[in-house]
């Protein structure tokens, strides 16, 4: 699983990526526009060449891949200028801020047979993979709704709301989970801190099937949560980030109707239990799949088609926002 790999980006999370990159891979080059966070990666990865020049990256032929790990708004200049360079991708979320260039970027994967995997890190987090189970399987019962809570307090980003800065990590789970894209999106927010750029967002998604959707995002909040929310007509699961240990809580209670009463429900409580989460690093998983696919080769894009649903499910909130300003 070892293909020589360029990676751009080394900032904020960009290093967490380049480490697992450099485990996983033939890291042959590491680019940044800042020399010095350059310099502090000259002796942990000798083997690899520094630049500053993105292009350099793009004229090795022996270069397979490219990760990117830049700030949200570089996403798609990059992507694109390495996929015309024909490399395979794996590029942070979002990948594109506008469905238009998010479309361009999964017909040029599509066309030349490469790679397009966006980042949504989540849904390689052996916790919601075990959500993923429970509702594939039909454990739950039907799935009526679904709601995430992602606030804290920061961090504040200039470049990007809370929406497309955290709400873009739920909207991946729920579509995910869910297996269909909205019918209707509906979002309400307010930017306290800086104008046009909303700290505070309340997310409304009502799906084909009839399931709803929630999301509660923040960076204005005196709590840290990262807690997702199934509920179902025959059991309720609870996934939180928080948790050291009880990552996932399966809840046996649902609403009953007696067969002796007309219209009369009642609630159903039942065990709590908390299945065993492996301990595997999500990025190191989510690299690893990648990797594999450039290995493989892309099969149905599917990757690069969730991609695409997440960014227009964004830009459609965003829309919402616009309009209730």
């Amino acid at each position: 699983m070892r293909g020589r790999v360029a990676h751009a980006g080394v900032g904020g999370w960009g290093k967490n990526v380049v480490r697992v990159v450099g485990e996983l891979a033939d890291l042959a080059w590491i680019c940044d526009t800042d020399r010095a966070r350059l310099d502090e990666y000259a002796q942990r990865y000798p083997q690899a060449q520094l630049t500053r020049d993105f292009g350099d990256l793009l004229a090795d032929d022996e270069v397979e891949a490219v990760v990117i790990a830049t700030p949200v708004p570089t996403h798609h200049e990059l992507a694109k200028a390495a996929l015309e360079a024909g490399k395979h991708v794996f590029v942070e979320k979002p990948p594109a801020m506008r469905v238009e260039e998010m479309e361009e970027l999964v017909a040029l994967a599509e066309a030349r047979d490469l790679v397009l995997m966006p980042g949504h890190l989540l849904l390689y987090h052996p916790g919601l993979r075990k959500v993923k189970e429970l509702v594939d399987t039909g454990e739950l019962g039907e799935v009526a709704c679904v709601y995430g809570n992602r606030q804290n307090l920061g961090v504040i980003r200039s470049n990007e709301n809370a929406l497309w800065s955290l709400g873009v990590h739920d909207l991946s789970v729920i579509l995910w989970l869910l297996g269909e894209e909205p019918s209707e999106a509906v979002a309400h927010g307010v930017d306290y801190l800086q104008k046009g750029i909303e700290d505070v967002v309340f997310c409304f998604l009502r799906f084909p099937s009839g399931k709803v959707a929630h999301m509660h995002l923040s960076w204005l909040d005196p709590h840290k949560m990262r807690r997702m929310t199934v509920v179902g007509r025959e059991k309720m699961v609870v996934f939180d980030d928080m948790e050291l240990e009880r990552k996932v809580t399966v809840y046996e209670k649902a609403p009953w109707e007696p067969a002796s009463t007309y219209g009369e429900w009642r609630t159903r409580t039942g065990d709590i239990s908390s299945p065993k989460i492996p301990n595997d690093e999500p990025l190191r998983l989510e690299l690893e799949h990648f990797l594999r696919l450039v290995e493989e080769g892309p099969g149905d894009h599917r990757e690069a088609r969730d991609g695409l649903a997440v960014v227009r499910a964004l830009d459609r909130l965003t829309a919402s926002l616009r309009d209730g300003r």
